[in-house]
């Protein structure tokens, strides 16, 4: 994690046990907790960008959508590929 921020949450009795409860069952450590509830996070916000992509691009061509993709992904790729890897 890079520089971090101090939330206070509030959440039920039953919220807090089921969480503590499986951690616990996956062997839980330190800060444990604090990282499921940031992966929670980051996976719902990936999920309402990808939500309103879809609404934006609802009228566009597939396969325009398609090639601009796949041109995107292989320029990607190319990138990878060519940057000098230590």
């Amino acid at each position: 994690m890079g520089e971090l921020a101090r939330w206070s949450l509030k959440v039920s009795r039953e919220t807090d046990i089921a969480l503590r409860t499986l951690l616990a069952t996956r062997g839980g450590k330190k800060g444990d907790m604090s990282r499921f509830v940031e992966d929670a996070v980051n996976r719902e916000v990936l999920r309402e960008t990808v939500r309103d992509i879809q609404a934006r691009n609802t009228d566009a061509d597939p396969d325009e959508l398609e090639r601009l993709i796949e041109e995107e992904v292989g320029a990607a790729r190319q990138s990878f590929w060519t940057q000098d890897r230590h």
